[in-house]
């Protein structure tokens, strides 16, 4: 029988992947990868506030994401850089900012290895109802988007003219993933989280002939990547969350042989 330890991490990134697939078809459909590497990399920054000020962990990630994505938005309505230049600097920013906060504490005993890499084997129950609930209020706040988020995406400019207002939707979905890096980051860390939004999404484009349908399957490669990373782990003694990734790209690889699927011309770009 499995132990109690390895239950949880198969139940807790299960939670993750079913909540990471419909934002992941969106950061592919958007070409936001870059976005989602600096949302991820501002999380150290957070890590470190929370050592600094000892408050709770993923708030102050999540809070720090936000800032980030409201500064990153207000640049871009200046027009005074591109936006991948933008992303890069402030992911590259928020990355050194944070190590040189934690370097100046000396009195914090901090596993920079974890933070980067995840513990997905050190979830506790409280960690499984975080990511369980906070994975059901993303999942049921993108359903209620879903239309403008996914009109936003296709022709922002339809959007606008039939008032779904895609700037908001566009702040709305970067509140959304904000929320999902905090929950992730003690699972997969903070390198490898954009990796589990984004191959799942790019696996199951492969298979769908519809926006949700690729929503579903994402979640479902997902879902499959983390039980077959953590079997994988357990089998071979390798680090659990970049064996996740490396399942997900597995599964990624497969959907390019030649007896797949082929994508009907409906699926979202």
């Amino acid at each position: 029988m499995l132990d109690d330890f390895f239950t949880r991490a198969l139940i807790a990134g299960i939670g993750l992947a079913l909540t990471t697939g419909p934002l992941g078809c969106f950061v592919v459909w958007r070409r936001m990868a870059y976005f989602g590497d600096t949302m991820a990399h501002s999380a150290l920054l957070g890590v470190a506030l929370s050592l600094l000020f000892s408050v709770n962990l993923m708030a102050s990630v999540f809070a720090v994401a936000v800032t980030v994505s409201l500064v990153l938005l207000l640049l871009q309505r200046r027009q005074a850089l591109s936006a991948d230049a933008l992303l890069g600097i402030l992911s590259h920013a928020t990355l050194a900012v944070g190590l040189v906060m934690v370097a100046f504490m000396s009195w914090v005993r901090f596993d920079l290895i974890a933070f980067l890499f995840g513990d997905i084997l050190a979830v506790t129950p409280t960690d499984i109802a975080i990511i369980w609930g906070g994975g059901a209020a993303v999942l049921a706040l993108v359903a209620w988007l879903w239309r403008p988020l996914l009109a936003a995406t296709v022709n922002p400019e339809v959007a606008e003219a039939e008032g779904m207002h895609p700037e908001r939707s566009r702040l709305a979905f970067m509140l959304l993933m904000a929320l999902v890096i905090a929950i992730a980051m003690k699972i997969v860390g903070i390198m490898l989280i954009t990796s589990l939004l984004i191959i799942p999404a790019a696996a199951a484009r492969r298979f769908s002939s519809t926006p949700e349908m690729m929503a579903v399957l994402a979640s479902l490669i997902g879902a499959l990547a983390v039980a077959g990373g953590l079997f994988g782990s357990l089998t071979y003694d390798t680090p659990s969350g970049p064996s996740i990734v490396v399942a997900a790209t597995v599964l990624f690889l497969a959907s390019l042989l030649p007896f797949r699927l082929r994508r009907a011309e409906t699926t979202a770009r």
